[in-house]
């Protein structure tokens, strides 16, 4: 499908966030008959002199006088096939209605109840009833996260990851099923991998449970939970560090909030390292409080092995002191109870930690997750864009 749009294109990260994306909606369901009410940017992921991929949420009015609420993706850069392509003959912009992600294809199979159910039975796990699907997370072109809901109580998580890291995903899971990870239950060639729920709640439920007093959490769980992860996880490549990884995020910064480039591109250039600040083991790669399940005050177990691998144990660390800490800037109300736990473990990493190396690496994780008010289109996103900046030149300063 070729669409057309009035009027010179902008750059890709105006053109799919700014007014102009309605009308790219409109064109696209213009071919189905259906109109746009209403609509808002929720996700952005923008990678500078690369591809801009943004999702959109949707009132649409269809020729039959139904209303429907849709989700939709929208890119630039280099276009997948499968997608409707908009051009003004210089920018072309690709754009689908989810489920079908060209980059997810298992997508659709996860969200449709009957097939769900056909997967789960196929993974030796009993289904005999109707089986709830719920969407809990979709990054376009990246991955998902769908809930299915079976008789008595049980629960399967289907991760929805492009096809060729399926099967890496599901050894990772295999690899470290001494480590309290969910069981992987088999994955498939359209990139589904069948996780068990695990019992228990999640650290940030715990936190955002509120009540007197704080977390009883034994610091010493979180670094146990660390050492359990299996050496075989480290037998690959060693991963790039927040620290290395901090100039991309200052770009992405600089993009968005032009005003903060000097900032963010002086964070960046502090944090950044040539050499490793620490020896190769295995590491989680995305360790905070969403990912670590909690029970009587222990960890008891460990979500989404999506970047785990080989690299330093300071940016697990320090990946969940950040997490801590911009929750206790977003959520005011819980902010004597988040910090509470934050200083508690604070204090026992750096018996066995730099505390310097520490905060550096710390104030680098805090830049990447600066991005995140304008990726999910906070309102107000550019103050609060500049407060996790000013956030990650405190952690500097401890440094």
């Amino acid at each position: 499908m070729r669409g057309s749009h009035s009027g010179v294109m902008a750059a890709p990260l105006t053109l799919l966030t700014g007014e102009t994306a309605g009308d790219l909606l409109g064109a696209v369901l213009a071919e189905a008959g259906g109109v746009v009410e209403q609509w808002s940017a929720t996700q952005v992921d923008h990678q500078p002199g690369r591809r801009t991929t943004v999702s959109y949420s949707a009132r649409v009015r269809w020729p039959d006088g139904t209303v429907t609420g849709e989700t939709f993706g929208a890119c630039s850069g280099d276009l997948p096939g499968g997608v409707a392509r908009l051009s003004d003959g210089t920018t072309e912009i690709g754009m689908w209605r989810f489920p079908f992600d060209p980059a997810l294809p298992g997508l659709p199979v996860a969200c449709d109840p009957e097939r769900a159910r056909r997967l789960v039975l196929r993974s030796g796990v009993r289904a005999d009833g109707p089986v709830r699907v719920r969407v809990r997370a979709y990054r376009p072109r990246r991955r998902a996260v769908v809930e299915l809901g079976l008789p008595g109580r049980r629960r399967v998580f289907v991760k929805v990851v492009p096809p060729a890291r399926a099967a890496g995903l599901h050894r990772r899971h295999r690899l470290a099923e001494g480590a309290a990870v969910p069981e992987s239950l088999g994955w498939t060639d359209d990139g589904l991998v069948l996780l068990a729920g695990l019992p228990g709640r999640t650290l940030r439920e715990e936190l955002l449970a509120g009540g007197d007093g704080p977390v009883p959490l034994d610091p010493d769980s979180v670094t146990a939970a660390l050492d359990g992860l299996p050496p075989a996880l480290a037998a690959g490549p060693r991963r790039r560090t927040w620290g290395q990884k901090a100039g991309h995020y200052a770009g992405v910064l600089a993009d968005a909030v032009p005003g903060l480039a000097g900032r963010v591109h002086a964070i960046a250039r502090a944090v950044d390292h040539g050499e490793p600040e620490g020896p190769g083991v295995p590491v989680h790669g995305d360790f905070y409080e969403s990912q670590l399940m909690v029970r009587d005050g222990l960890v008891t177990g460990l979500l989404d092995l999506d970047t785990a691998g080989r690299g330093e144990r300071l940016d697990d660390e320090a990946c969940l002191l950040a997490h801590l800490a911009v929750l206790a800037q977003t959520r005011p109300a819980l902010r004597p109870r988040v910090d509470d736990l934050r200083d508690r473990v604070h204090r026992h990493l750096t018996r066995s930690t730099d505390p310097a190396a520490l905060a550096r690496r710390t104030a680098a994780v805090v830049l990447s997750l600066a991005t995140g008010p304008h990726r999910v289109q906070e309102p107000g996103w550019p103050a609060r864009t500049e407060q996790r900046v000013a956030l990650a030149e405190q952690w500097l300063d401890r440094a």
